[in-house]
């Protein structure tokens, strides 16, 4: 059983950096890592 879920998760794993290689995907990423940093500058609490 655990050869099939690593053989899987293999799968899911070579997908996701093959999508992450194309430019449009690049692009999303960029703007997606963009906005969770502008949106965890606001929380950081105060020291």
């Amino acid at each position: 059983m655990k050869i099939i879920r690593s053989a899987a998760a293999l799968g899911i794993a070579k997908k996701v950096i093959t999508e992450a290689k194309k430019p449009e995907n690049q692009a999303k990423i960029k703007a997606g890592a963009e906005k969770l940093k502008e949106r965890t500058r606001g929380r950081r609490p105060q020291r």
